[in-house]
């Protein structure tokens, strides 16, 4: 099931495209086996891979490391002075481990810093937003957790980059 370039996720049912995903990620060796450099190396910015979830943003990448029926796991790295759009969503939670920079973070009304080895919980429906005030990237792993997790499941209220 290999192909060349980047298939239309548009066109491609959710359960078939969660279904070719969880095959490549099953394919690929476990991180957490082997030396040390691996688990080093886990978390820095990887090169576009044909055939992975790898997608660039205006903001920075991100990469869908795990995928089960009710849940994804992202590894998102947001650019120095990017920022994300205050969106909210209809059908998952999220959850946010900092695990490198720092971020603010905006939850409703609320704006807080977060640093490395912090986490932060978005519940469903919550107006939210990360962007990296730094001048390094900002590294964290985004675990959604709900009954639908594709991207058209954001609503944007505000985007710098003029995304609808």
């Amino acid at each position: 099931m290999e192909t060349r370039g980047r298939p239309e996720t548009a066109a491609r049912k959710p359960a078939e495209r969660n279904a070719q995903l969880r095959a490549r990620l099953v394919e690929r060796p476990a991180r957490a086996q082997g030396s040390a450099t691996v688990v080093q190396n886990a978390f820095r910015p990887q090169p576009h891979r044909v055939g992975s979830d790898f997608e660039e943003r205006p903001w920075g990448t991100f990469e869908t490391v795990d995928l089960g029926d009710r849940y994804r796991v992202k590894r998102i790295v947001v650019k120095p002075g990017g920022q994300l759009s205050l969106q909210m969503h209809y059908h998952r939670a999220e959850h946010w481990i900092i695990v490198s920079g720092a971020a603010i973070v905006t939850r409703d009304a609320t704006r807080i810093l977060a640093r490395e080895n912090e986490a932060i919980f978005i519940p469903v429906g919550m107006r939210h937003r990360i962007e990296n005030p730094g001048k390094t990237p900002l590294v964290l792993v985004e675990v959604q957790v709900g009954s639908y997790l594709e991207e058209d499941d954001i609503v944007r209220f505000e985007d710098r980059y003029g995304r609808g």
